[in-house]
């Protein structure tokens, strides 16, 4: 069960970068998609803010940014929840090691 801890530990290290970039490229997504609703916008011969909204939300550009921020939302939580996972094992493995430590204390 050592092994299963320390494998845990490694893998938290080691992915934790991958993690805060996956949520930076979410958070930058996210604010890139105003910024291209605008320019967009921009683009719109209407003079009504609707029509131009209207516009901008049915764009296919706009449509692809939306499409990238769910991957990359993906991409966030799933590392997110295997670093839980991880967390979890080594949760596991002390309970289990002051489970052991109990039981050589009471069997001695």
């Amino acid at each position: 069960m050592t092994h299963d801890a320390n494998e845990a530990v490694n893998f938290i290290y080691s992915t934790a970068p991958k993690y805060a970039k996956a949520k930076a490229e979410r958070t930058r997504l996210e604010e890139f998609r105003k910024v291209k609703k605008a320019l967009l916008m921009n683009e719109c011969q209407a003079s009504a803010v609707n029509a131009k909204e209207q516009f901008a939300y049915s764009h296919p550009e706009y449509q692809q940014v939306i499409e990238g921020i769910g991957i990359a939302v993906e991409a966030e939580v799933t590392l997110f929840w295997q670093l839980k996972a991880a967390e979890m094992r080594v949760d596991i493995f002390r309970t289990e090691s002051a489970n052991n430590r109990s039981i050589d204390r009471a069997t001695q």
